[in-house]
């Protein structure tokens, strides 16, 4: 089961997300929903967007387009800059750059804790 956390910093205009697990189908819509509803209150574009993905799994084949959705979402939502944060975890790094390649996510870093 995935969980997830997100936590907003208005003061230094960054949006924290935490993920950690492996995620269903429902818990990917689930974290969808809660991050709309988080993101209605501020302008993305001031913002950045870290998200700590140092206890995620590797994604399962059958939810990788949920995630290409979401970090085409967050090109979308047009963030000064994505920052995602991996314990070393090579095959999720690579798999994580690739999709970030592929929905055009120029502003994507991914760091290795």
């Amino acid at each position: 089961m995935g969980k997830f956390n997100l936590q907003t910093d208005a003061s230094n205009k960054v949006l924290h997300i935490e993920l950690e697990g492996s995620f269903s189908q429902e818990d990917g819509l689930r974290s969808i929903s809660a991050y709309q509803d988080t993101i209605s209150a501020i302008n993305t574009k001031e913002f950045n967007l870290d998200i700590d993905c140092k206890k995620l799994n590797v994604t399962a084949p059958e939810i990788v387009p949920l995630l290409e959705g979401c970090l085409a979402m967050f090109k979308k939502d047009e963030y000064k800059k994505v920052v995602l944060t991996l314990e070393n975890n090579a095959i999720l790094k690579m798999q994580l750059a690739r999709l970030g390649r592929t929905v055009g996510l120029d502003n994507l870093e991914i760091i290795s804790a």
